[in-house]
């Protein structure tokens, strides 16, 4: 018989099906535009002291004090907020938050005495945007990527500066043409307009639409902790007996007092001071805002890459130089080495974030978002005593040059203590994230 060969016929093969984005980034996508317009509320401040000061003949000192306020409850409230995310969701604390912000805002318009500045803006508006705070950042980050967590934790924290980037133009424009009033009813509305992107497209954890967080493994979402003051409270003390979470707090507080306490706060009367109009001198805060996002970005980049310690000493020293020189770069009209501060500074700006949700990642594990909370409680405590002290040296001295000058001093001390927080031994952390 003649000899057959056997012919196998090859089917074509499949073409891989195109890869889908993982829905971890469609939700940084939300809580990007979350934070964005919940950073109305944080431009508005600074612009707030010129106007208030002779419509009322409030002392900047007590105008001051109600930003402090403000500033310090939106520390004290972050880990309670993480916890209170843990036992209710992300998506009830948020939106329950914003709501919050909007109705101390809009209250601020029919105020004629400086108690109701002090409740509506420096209590309301800072418990609602407390839990707002990098702690919901941290949150969204570490459930839903294993994979990129510094670079997403650096983008959520530009969106702060991209809002006040949006914002603080606007915001200024209707101060100087229109009054502070409708500036503070547009911050109202921002807060509220996020509501609907909050409650219908964030979703509280990747196991709610049966997916692995980017970058790990499946595992099933966790109970609601309850007892959420209990546990934030618990956290605090467990890690309140390491050095860690010392050296972490107190350059953060120094972080802190040297922004949001220190720039955002008193960096336009300053200029003012000066001779530079509001509008100028908010579209400089604004510019801070451009080259803060490039920096937060970066940073975060970077930390994916190399030590945290070693960036965030980096970051405190360089900033540190940079508000030294500051008291004479001020001028009535900006020039070429005010813009160089600008640039300099706002590639600085919050970069030191990252690293620091890193090394408390690092140290404390899975209470790392609620510890990282604590540690954003003293950056606030921090501005708002710098918020505070700034207004009673401008009335004091009649000029905020003291200021600068020991702000950039206390940024050469976070330095150093970042440079000595220790190493985790491998394999464990420490005992805060037992």
């Amino acid at each position: 018989m003649p000899q057959t060969t056997e012919t196998h016929v090859r089917t074509p093969e499949k073409s891989p099906r195109p890869r889908r984005i993982h829905r971890a980034w469609f939700v940084a996508a939300v809580t990007f535009v979350t934070i964005i317009g919940a950073a109305a509320f944080a431009s508005l401040p600074g612009l707030l002291i010129e106007p208030l000061h002779e419509e009322f003949h409030w002392s900047r000192g007590t105008i001051g004090f109600a930003v402090s306020v403000n500033l310090a409850l939106y520390g004290l409230t972050a880990p309670f907020a993480a916890a209170l995310m843990d036992r209710f969701g992300i998506r009830k604390v948020v939106a329950v938050a914003l709501s919050v912000i909007a109705l101390g805002s809009l209250l601020t318009v029919w105020m004629t005495a400086a108690w109701q500045l002090i409740l509506f803006w420096g209590v309301l508006v800072g418990l609602g945007s407390g839990s707002m705070a990098l702690a919901f950042a941290a949150t969204v980050t570490n459930r839903w990527f294993v994979a990129r967590r510094g670079l997403v934790t650096g983008i959520l924290t530009a969106a702060g500066a991209s809002g006040q980037l949006i914002f603080l133009p606007l915001l200024s424009w209707l101060v100087e043409h229109h009054g502070w009033r409708p500036a503070a009813v547009t911050v109202a509305l921002a807060a509220l307009a996020v509501v609907p992107f909050v409650w219908l497209l964030l979703r509280d954890h990747p196991a709610d639409v049966r997916l692995a967080p980017y970058g790990g493994e499946y595992a099933e979402k966790p109970a609601p902790v309850t007892g959420a003051a209990r546990r934030a409270v618990t956290v605090l003390l467990k890690a309140a007996r390491t050095g860690p979470f010392w050296l972490l707090a107190g350059s953060f507080a120094i972080c802190g007092a040297s922004t949001n306490g220190l720039v955002k706060t008193h960096f336009v009367p300053a200029a003012h001071d000066h001779g530079m109009p509001v509008t100028a001198a908010a579209g400089l805060l604004a510019v801070i805002g451009v080259f803060d996002v490039v920096g937060t970005i970066a940073s975060g980049w970077f930390t994916d890459r190399f030590e945290a310690r070693r960036l965030l000493a980096v970051y405190y020293a360089l900033r540190g130089v940079s508000l030294l020189f500051l008291p004479m770069l001020l001028a009535p009209s900006v020039h070429p080495p005010m813009l160089f501060f600008i640039v300099f500074y706002g590639l600085d700006w919050v970069a030191t974030v990252p690293p620091t949700i890193a090394l408390c990642r690092e140290h404390y594990g899975e209470d790392s978002a609620i510890v990282f909370g604590w540690v954003l409680a003293s950056h606030q405590v921090g501005a708002a005593v710098v918020a505070f002290a700034g207004g009673v040296a401008r009335d004091v001295f009649g000029t905020y040059d003291v200021v600068w000058y020991a702000s950039g001093a206390l940024c050469a001390a976070a330095a150093l203590m970042a440079l000595v927080i220790s190493r985790p031994r491998r394999g464990t952390v420490a005992p805060a994230g037992a």
